[in-house]
């Protein structure tokens, strides 16, 4: 079995709200999103897992409803990482059966994976 994965990435900015008046993530911010798909499966008879040319409608997503957005606008929930990469699976999921895990950083530091 093999793994492969292609990074996005977009500035977005959000409120995560019920915290503390003093953490600084309840005040406007933004971050530079890295958010990587994984998908896992047998090479086809091309020789790949998923030909990364498929994964565009991804960008095409990004670009249409996250880059430079305030994710509060789009999201129906609290924008933090650990819901964004659940939501954001669930919803790739359907198009690429293949795809394992969705993983998202907002900081070089900071990173969380989501997967069945």
């Amino acid at each position: 079995m093999h793994t492969i994965s292609k990074e996005f990435h977009f500035s977005a900015s959000h409120v995560l709200v019920g915290l503390p008046d003093c953490h600084p993530c309840g005040r406007l911010h933004g971050h530079n999103y890295i958010l990587k798909v994984i998908l896992k499966g047998s090479p086809n008879s091309k020789g790949f897992v998923q030909d990364y040319g498929e994964l565009k409608p991804i960008q095409e997503f990004i670009d249409q409803n996250l880059d430079h957005k305030h994710l509060n606008d789009f999201f129906p929930f609290q924008p933090s990482v650990e819901l964004m990469t659940e939501n954001l699976f669930h919803f790739f999921k359907k198009d690429y059966p293949m795809l394992h895990a969705v993983e998202m950083s907002e900081t070089p530091k900071t990173n969380c994976r989501y997967e069945e």
